[in-house]
């Protein structure tokens, strides 16, 4: 049995990690952890609405006791400044992962990156190298394990919809073809992450940072 804890349920990946996370009986409780309440009720939800993602010393207590961290909170680079994206990829991420770390080293810490981030955090792309840092600062951490997921192009599933309102018109356009794409390895959809992070707990993998193709190996197992 495990305990999760989702960030980012306010989102289309989070909810989509969320409603797998319900629905699956090895998953004993889950802790949401908002900004804004995501308003679903379900005997094994708790929800934590906390303003201050860069500081989580109030809740620290409410922390304690969870096996694993799905950590999909993130927003879009798009017309960001680097100091405004690095606070919330990095600085915010920092702050989750030290906290929890100092509480239960033994957690399973998985992360929504994105395909092409930059390990060597040298890219001209500002995201990609922030993503990198970001990255690399979660696998040093000391976690019992962690997961570096980098899909690329996402498929949203039960009901599931993204924050970004052009992604949300894109997907209108090309869900006719949503069933031709997910014959591509490259495409996965939130069903597969949701099933790909719990089963990571369960199924530790070598590979920490899984593409679109690996994140869909790893939700197949059964």
């Amino acid at each position: 049995m495990m305990k999760a804890i989702i960030t980012g349920s306010t989102g289309m990946l989070g909810k989509g990690v969320l409603l797998e996370c319900i629905d699956d009986p090895m998953v004993e409780q889950v802790l949401l952890i908002n900004r804004r309440t995501i308003g679903i009720s379900h005997p094994k939800v708790k929800e934590i609405v906390h303003a201050d993602f860069t500081d989580f010393s109030a809740i620290k207590k409410q922390l304690d006791g969870y096996d694993a961290c799905f950590h999909c909170m993130g927003v879009s680079s798009a017309g960001m400044s680097e100091e405004k994206f690095t606070e919330i990829t990095y600085t915010m991420s920092k702050a989750l992962a030290s906290v929890l770390y100092s509480i239960n080293p033994n957690m399973v810490f998985n992360y929504i990156s994105g395909s092409g981030t930059d390990s060597e955090e040298k890219s001209s792309t500002m995201w990609a190298r922030v993503k990198g840092k970001t990255e690399n600062m979660i696998l040093n951490m000391g976690f019992k394990d962690a997961y570096m997921f980098r899909p690329g192009a996402i498929l949203p599933e039960r009901g599931t919809k993204s924050n970004t309102k052009l992604y949300n018109t894109l997907y209108v356009i090309t869900r006719p073809l949503f069933p031709l794409m997910k014959r591509m390895k490259s495409v996965t959809t939130t069903i597969k992450i949701g099933r790909a992070m719990i089963n990571l707990y369960n199924y530790p993998q070598s590979l920490k940072h899984l593409e679109g193709g690996d994140i869909n190996k790893v939700a197949s197992i059964k």
